[in-house]
């Protein structure tokens, strides 16, 4: 054979092996896993963030372990003006707050004073969510218990809610009802029934993944009836055989969960974890965890 016909067969296998490259690559690009497609950010919870460092200190220890965004606490003992000079410095966004007396003051509370506390605590927590430049204030609405039974929960905490919703319009802040153990909201139906009786996109889900294993319907198949309605979530680590555990040692079902956020096209950009923080160490370990079952 001649060195043109060796050169001819040379240039074609190279060409082959180039062209089959590139079709790889394109194949790859096309099937982009759920992760990809979701581009979450890691948070935590203010809270989990141990010590008594200054709040700039505690996010860049965050943001040193990976984590883009943080939840705060309305009302708490941080100063609102100190986080938000932390934000700007550090790139961590606080990205919701979370209502902390809804448990106590419950809006569906039989006394009308302690309801009005409760009203009063979440406005409050709409304003400090404005100032931080989030987006949702997460509320437990109600709980279940020998003062109030569900339909009662149901009636007078929607009352409540609809109350600050002018308030969350204007503040550019959506209501978004968590899912608990409080005996309420435990069907991703009874979601759907109280998200939509406000007609209103001011008020949406946040839907602890985590939390609803306990009863009975899977994570993803939450995820799936709610649509639209799921404003963001967030996560634990929990087993029907070992109760809390370690995320990624729970019956969450990552993989399925991610392919049910892309199909219901989540925009909330943030999986925020809610379990016991600690140390660097610690948190380092949280990191890698939520690492491991985003796909990140």
């Amino acid at each position: 054979m001649s060195d043109s016909h060796s050169r001819r067969g040379f240039t074609k296998a190279i060409g082959a092996v180039w062209l089959g490259g590139v079709l790889s690559q394109s194949s790859q690009a096309l099937e982009q896993t759920p992760a990809q497609k979701l581009k979450l950010k890691m948070a935590v919870k203010y809270g989990m963030i141990g010590g008594n460092d200054s709040v700039e200190e505690k996010f860049n220890r965050i943001r040193k372990l990976g984590f883009h965004g943080v939840e705060m606490d309305s009302p708490s003992g941080v100063n609102v003006l100190e986080a938000c000079r932390a934000r700007d410095k550090t790139g961590i966004n606080i990205h919701g707050v979370v209502d902390s007396v809804h448990w106590r003051d419950t809006l569906s509370h039989p006394d009308e004073a302690i309801r009005k506390k409760g009203l009063e605590a979440l406005l409050g927590a709409i304003k400090d969510c404005k100032a931080y430049g989030g987006s949702t204030v997460l509320l437990v609405p109600g709980v279940v218990n020998k003062d109030a039974n569900y339909e009662q929960c149901f009636e007078r905490s929607a009352i409540e809610v609809k109350k600050a919703i002018p308030a969350a319009k204007e503040a550019g802040v959506k209501i978004a009802i968590e899912t608990v153990w409080n005996n309420f909201i435990t069907k991703p139906e009874q979601m759907n029934a109280y998200v939509d009786q406000f007609q209103d996109e001011t008020v949406g889900a946040y839907f602890d993944i985590s939390n609803m294993i306990k009863f009975g319907v899977a994570p993803a198949d939450w995820i799936r009836h709610m649509g639209k309605r799921l404003l963001k979530f967030d996560f634990k680590g929990f087993s029907k055989t070992k109760q809390w555990c370690e995320i990624g040692q729970g019956d969450e079902n990552w993989p399925e969960v991610l392919k049910a956020l892309v199909e219901v096209g989540y925009k909330g950009e943030f999986a925020t974890s809610e379990v016991r923080g600690g140390d660097e160490n610690r948190l380092k370990e949280v990191a890698d965890q939520m690492k491991q079952v985003l796909g990140l």
